[in-house]
């Protein structure tokens, strides 16, 4: 069954031209495929310049791949006729990290509802589609005679973040991507946001692909989880696996930096320790050499596959060399809606 969309070993460079020595790989052969028929939520998770918004505007064709492949419904997306192209921008809808950058600040938020709505034809008449987006603004808990009418300067951040949820739900997307959606406001609302994608998912059918550096909100809404390091997936699997008990040494660092309430204990029993004095890494052995406590001679050599650990979860490191490597096209059964649960948002 073709996926509804897919990135095939899709790998992005930044600089490297004729004039330019300097070149940035941004994202480095990632593969990844969202069903259509099978909702689910793909947390992308990673340190700041791990490379999860480069992915997220590979995914939604904002930019395109140095290599590999974007595909809609089997097409590469820099392909697509002028029909198909308005069905990609219909059917696979983004909610970014700052509202704001969304508005333009001389028009009322009325404007980024009401322009999608007649660019798509949701409606035949303005009142039709007045309905449709107060609807969409009740949806997620916005009172829609509180916010229509106003300038994006006069909601709060939260209310112009619900807004643009309201938006990619008033277009009955059938993927969102969300990056890092509930970075930029306050603790109190991002259960509500957080809620708010978990109903598209599970009642409206949405699979979301949500983008994060937070490991709390990713345990808390993913069913499964991809983790970057440096433009490479490095453990990948069912979100409970992953960061209950992760296997790569760059998981194992990131899940013990999550706060505890108790600032006497820490996530895990044991911290990692980072060696010191490793060679730079490069392209051609381990991206992580630098920081890992367990670097080994083949760590050096050459960049370590993906290996399967078990059943739905996946670590591209050495300390699993006894294992099977990772099958091409496996990664997607491993990461099916069918590998994992979506956790409730406490």
């Amino acid at each position: 069954m073709t996926a509804l969309l897919e990135a095939r070993n899709v790998t992005k460079v930044f600089g490297g031209g004729m004039f330019q020595r300097n070149r940035t790989v941004a994202v480095d052969g990632i593969s990844l495929e969202l069903s259509g028929d099978q909702p689910s939520v793909t947390v992308v998770a990673g340190e700041s310049g791990s490379g999860k918004t480069t992915l997220a505007r590979l995914l939604l064709g904002i930019i395109r791949p140095t290599s590999g492949e974007v595909l809609y419904n089997g097409q590469d997306i820099g392909k697509l006729r002028r029909s198909e192209r308005k069905n990609f921008r219909r059917e696979i809808q983004a909610v970014f990290q700052d509202p704001f950058e969304s508005y333009n600040p001389f028009y009322k938020v009325d404007h980024v509802m009401t322009a999608p709505a007649s660019k798509f034809g949701l409606a035949r008449t303005s009142a039709g589609r007045r309905k449709l987006v107060e609807e969409a603004l009740e949806m997620v808990g916005l009172r829609p005679d509180e916010t229509l009418g106003r300038y994006p300067h006069q909601l709060s951040g939260g209310q112009r973040q619900r807004v643009m949820v309201a938006r990619a739900l008033l277009l009955r997307p059938r993927i969102i991507v969300a990056d890092e959606a509930v970075s930029m406001v306050d603790a109190s609302l991002r259960a509500t946001i957080l809620e708010n994608l978990l109903t598209l998912n599970t009642e409206f059918g949405i699979s979301i692909i949500y983008i994060t550096h937070d490991l709390t909100t990713a345990y808390q809404v993913g069913q499964n989880i991809v983790v970057l390091y440096q433009g490479a997936m490095v453990e990948a699997g069912d979100v409970e696996l992953v960061i209950k008990d992760p296997k790569h040494p760059y998981t194992q660092l990131l899940v013990s930096s999550i706060p505890h309430p108790d600032p006497g204990k820490t996530w895990d029993e044991e911290e990692v320790a980072v060696a010191a004095g490793i060679p730079a890494g490069g392209r051609g052995q381990c991206l992580f050499v630098e920081r890992c406590p367990h670097a080994m001679d083949a760590c050096r050599d050459q960049s370590p596959p993906k290996f399967l650990l078990e059943k739905h979860r996946t670590a591209a490191c050495f300390l699993y060399a006894d294992k099977p490597t990772l099958a091409e096209g496996e990664l997607n059964r491993l990461l099916s809606p069918s590998s994992g649960t979506t956790s409730s948002v406490a």
